[in-house]
């Protein structure tokens, strides 16, 4: 990003390069108009003289137009006509001065009122020069208006982003402490201390992935893998996790911890209040231009009069819809359907891939077996 002192000095280079050039073309002009019809001796020089004498005294007018900018027409108008007047009028001083000297010594006004009059063909040429000055400036003013907006924009976007994924912490880990002090109350103080193991490991790994950068759906895949280091202490065999990605899929971006809230809804409906346990499926494929993701657990699912309910409107899903619709405006998909048996999370995201240093780095190998293998593709 550019430092104000070198927006400045950007905007000299550009002034005096198109002050210059616009001077340089005034001359030129006047050179080629004399060449073809009225070519005198002496009057290249009269011609250069008055093209670096524009050059000069056109000058000041930038400062004079730089106090009155943005004090309204009312105050602009009759200083742009004032100012290009009176500069019209030294320079056709110097002009006839050199005219005199170089090409007619003998040449003079017959009356003051012609050379005021005289006065007003360089007029018409300084009010062409007040005009593209403050065209150039009203352009720059407006292009940064859009910047300062489509900043202001992006700050709050990245902060929106933020508060929603700092905002799973405390809602897994207010879960989670939950479940492991129900098992100290079982007195299962050992499987206790390994969930507390389990779910430093992860907490360690929300805390330090940055929560504006997207990860790869096989990085996604290894930290569930953290966070069902965990949940497979509360539940063993009641939980089956099946996988059906494609190879391709794997290397789309997602949100980081995106599944982590679906995963856990499912659990917590589809798993947790049944003796037998429950099966949850995640899906992933790659359709042309999408990312495709589900989340299918076979629970009781959702009844008609429940779909606006807690499991709808419920924190995980809520926050991974807002998630999705910050960072993808209209090009998202996200759904939650019964799937008879159970609840379907059905969601599509614009397909992209990056190189290594354009995402996050991979989760840390974890101090325990990992729970899930995701080969390459798995079908379903």
């Amino acid at each position: 990003m550019l430092t104000l002192s070198q927006v400045r000095s950007s905007r000299n280079v550009l002034f005096w390069s198109l002050h210059a050039g616009g001077w340089l073309a005034y001359g030129l002009t006047l050179y080629f108009g004399f060449l073809f019809y009225n070519q005198r001796p002496g009057i290249t020089q009269v011609i250069a003289i008055a093209a670096a004498a524009g050059f000069v005294l056109s000058v000041p007018m930038r400062y004079i137009y730089r106090g009155i900018w943005g004090r309204g027409e009312r105050w602009a108008i009759p200083v742009v006509l004032v100012t290009s007047y009176v500069t019209a009028l030294a320079l056709r001083i110097v002009i006839n001065i050199a005219y005199q000297h170089f090409v007619e010594p003998k040449d003079h006004f017959n009356s003051l009122f012609d050379f005021f009059c005289g006065a007003l063909i360089s007029t018409y040429l300084l009010l062409c020069w007040s005009a593209l000055y403050f065209g150039i400036k009203y352009y720059e003013s407006k292009q940064q208006q859009q910047e300062a907006v489509l900043k202001a924009v992006t700050l709050a976007q990245e902060a929106q982003l933020k508060m929603l994924r700092y905002q799973l912490n405390p809602h897994f880990l207010f879960n989670t402490l939950n479940a492991i002090s129900t098992l100290i109350l079982d007195n299962q103080n050992r499987t206790a201390n390994h969930a507390v193991m389990r779910l430093s490991e992860f907490l360690r790994y929300t805390l330090d992935q940055d929560p504006m950068k997207r990860v790869t759906l096989r990085q996604e895949i290894e930290a569930l893998d953290l966070y069902l280091g965990t949940e497979r202490l509360r539940f063993g065999e009641r939980l089956r996790l099946e996988y059906a990605i494609e190879g391709a899929a794997l290397d789309g971006l997602v949100p980081s911890l995106l599944l982590q809230p679906l995963l856990e809804n499912a659990l917590k409906y589809a798993v947790s209040p049944r003796e037998q346990g429950g099966r949850v499926r995640i899906e992933g494929r790659a359709r042309g231009a999408m990312l495709e993701i589900s989340v299918v657990d076979d629970g009781p699912g959702m009844s008609d009069d429940s779909r606006s309910g807690a499991r709808r409107g419920g924190v995980g899903l809520r926050n991974a819809r807002e998630r999705l619709a910050v960072l993808y405006g209209d090009s998202y998909r996200f759904a939650v359907l019964n799937s008879h048996p159970g609840v379907r999370v059905d969601m599509a995201l614009p397909f992209e891939t990056a190189s290594r240093e354009e995402v996050a780095p991979r989760t840390a190998e974890p101090r325990y077996p990992r729970p899930v293998h995701v080969p390459q593709s798995v079908s379903a």
